[in-house]
């Protein structure tokens, strides 16, 4: 059997099964593990499946985000661990985009204090937070507000980004594989791309719990990241396919 056979057939196997093991894998196609991992990866590679520890599952369809108050009850030390190693990153006297999210706003608490950063957002919790706390200058995007999450979204904040010269962007993500980014709101598609536009450096921040979700709009391939910042519960094989992409890949 062929590689796009096997890969075919391991398709049909998930259309009819949550989850397959590798083992399951190897009896059913009697081919090697490392075949059998290679059919996977590629496969995951194509934004098809996801490996899960010891097998391989179908994409998780997301339809719609949870709101800005659900998500900060989330993996609350997940998120805290990267907003303090995505902060490192940050070098002296930089303009700084935080993307809306949970995990920006934890960028947010660990550079408030620095008086040489100019951080722009589209988020309202990040813009009220260094309102009351923050040392530096601030700029908020404006544009259609966005409820749910307390953002702005939409081609007037995309066009205002634009206009703006960003050394590093921090980018949130819903869902996300080694395809790339997806989103189940249209709303969003017009600012996430003008960031990675805008900016010199570009640090996708998100916790593994968001990976193999993917959503109905693509937003943009894994390579416009110079950067991931993500915790460690990411799976080896999955860290180990993101560094193939020659993609700095810090755990938190």
């Amino acid at each position: 059997m062929i590689p796009a056979e096997r890969q075919k057939r391991i398709l049909m196997l998930l259309s009819e099964h949550d989850l397959i093991s590798i083992a399951e894998l190897v009896e059913i196609m009697q081919v090697s593990h490392m075949t059998v991992r290679r059919d996977i990866q590629k496969l995951e590679e194509q934004g098809k499946v996801v490996s899960v520890s010891g097998g391989v599952q179908l994409l998780q369809r997301l339809f719609s985000e949870p709101t800005h108050d659900d998500k900060s009850l989330l993996f609350q030390s997940q998120k805290q661990a990267i907003g303090v190693a995505a902060a490192r990153l940050i070098t002296d006297s930089k303009t700084v985009y935080l993307d809306a999210g949970t995990t920006t706003l934890e960028i947010a608490h660990h550079i408030a204090k620095r008086s040489d950063l100019l951080v722009i957002t589209n988020d309202f919790v990040i813009a009220n937070f260094l309102i009351k706390e923050g040392n530096g200058e601030l700029i908020h995007t404006g544009g259609h507000v966005c409820k749910d999450n307390y953002s702005s979204v939409g081609e007037l904040s995309a066009q205002f980004l634009r206009n703006i010269s960003i050394d590093v962007a921090f980018v949130s993500t819903s869902s996300w594989n080694l395809k790339g980014l997806t989103t189940p709101d249209e709303k969003k598609l017009a600012v996430k791309r003008a960031i990675v536009e805008s900016s010199k450096k570009n640090v996708l921040v998100t916790d593994s719990s968001k990976y193999g979700k993917v959503a109905t709009f693509w937003i943009y391939g894994l390579d416009v990241f110079d950067t991931i910042v993500t915790d460690k519960d990411l799976l080896e094989s999955v860290q180990k396919n993101i560094q193939n992409l020659n993609i700095e890949l810090m755990l938190a």
